[in-house]
């Protein structure tokens, strides 16, 4: 199948060809801006699926929003007409084409060419009234409040916010394009306004939040809730936004003669990460805790871990290494340690259900 993506090199375009080209066995054919509209004609002619992305939003001249969003869908419109070709459409409208806003009145004329030419030609057309679209490689400063609010955190450029209660309504550059592709094999007949789901709601006054809590987590080695919904979509969104110098940073090492003691990650609801190292021969902890809990992953080398219950004096040994996997979970009321019993420099990985606080640690000497 020969996808026809016009606009191809604008936010939703390069994102779109990108998903297609990865994900299905199709053949994507770009029209973007600068091109010659003869170009345009010979790959309308081979098309069998037509995604109508063209189009503009903030142009410095208002007379751009008649010749791109309404003349090169009429070009569109005619073309197929003239040839009596059914080529289905996707076009991506915008929620402002109900509004009486230059924008808004170029999407909706946009519209109602493309309406006429299901009536007149039988061509399937899926109009998709777009809010908000947020999501990697959108342009910032220009027609996105997340991108904008992104680039300027991160470039620690002061945020704007005109109107901090208002309600926006929000969809995710890639629900977006999955939803598209579903309707590349629909065989369903006529015109359609598909809505993308799900959609988002928040304030302009919760997002910039958001987002510049992300960055200050960052500088203190925590983590948001960022693994679902919106807040997901965010941050994976706001990693996109840093600089190329911006891709790493450096953690505060712990160093005694026992070896380094790193923490690696603070969450908010779900403990820490952190790792150690013990020299050869060396034993770390001999403590208990009352509450917290942690599990143990030795990566590199070979440990033992003893284990005393603080009112009955039991104990247990167990020995891992690198080259068997083990979780070893510590136990609230069990005193423990653990001693390099190899040759190398032991490397431990060590999650805590509970950040660390100097306050109260929660940890409690005692030797097994």
């Amino acid at each position: 199948m020969n996808i026809l993506i016009t606009g191809s090199k604008g936010f939703i375009g390069k994102n779109l060809v990108n998903f297609i080209r990865e994900n299905f066995d199709f053949n994507v054919i770009e029209f973007s801006k600068g091109e010659d509209l003869k170009e345009l004609n010979k790959k309308i002619l081979i098309a069998n699926f037509i995604i109508h992305l063209a189009g503009v939003n903030r142009p410095k001249d208002e007379t751009l929003f008649a010749k791109v969003n309404i003349d090169l869908t009429k070009y569109i419109c005619d073309f197929l007409s003239k040839k009596s070709l059914k080529t289905p459409i996707i076009f991506s409208s915008s929620i402002q084409a109900s509004e009486k806003n230059s924008y808004g009145l170029s999407k909706y004329t946009a519209e109602e060419l493309l309406k006429n030419l299901n009536k007149i030609n039988n061509n399937n057309i899926f109009i998709y009234r777009l809010p908000g679209v947020f999501g990697k490689w959108c342009k910032p400063n220009y027609n996105s409040v997340v991108s904008t609010f992104c680039y300027n955190v991160i470039n620690k450029k002061t945020l704007t916010l005109d109107n901090p209660k208002k309600n926006i309504s929000l969809v995710y550059i890639d629900d977006v394009i999955e939803n598209f592709c579903t309707v590349l094999n629909s065989r369903e007949k006529g015109l359609f306004f598909p809505k993308i789901e799900p959609e988002y709601k928040i304030s302009i006054k919760r997002l910039a939040e958001t987002i510049q809590n992300f960055y200050k987590d960052r500088e203190n080695f925590k983590i948001d809730n960022v693994g679902s919904g919106l807040t997901r979509k965010l941050y994976s969104t706001f990693i996109s936004y840093l600089n190329d110098n911006q891709f790493s940073y450096s953690l505060k090492e712990n160093i005694d003669e026992r070896g380094k003691f790193i923490e690696i990650l603070k969450t908010n609801n779900s403990g820490q990460f952190s790792f150690f190292t013990a020299y050869p021969g060396i034993t770390r902890g001999g403590h208990y805790h009352n509450t917290k809990t942690e599990k143990f992953l030795v990566i590199h080398g070979k440990a033992e871990f003893k284990f005393k219950n603080l009112i009955t004096g039991s104990t247990k040994n167990l020995v891992t290494d690198a080259d068997n996997p083990m979780i070893v979970d510590t136990i609230p009321g069990w005193v423990h340690n653990i001693k390099n019993i190899g040759s190398e420099e032991l490397k431990v990985l060590l999650w805590s259900n509970e950040n660390f606080d100097k306050n109260k640690p929660d940890t409690y000497q005692k030797e097994i």
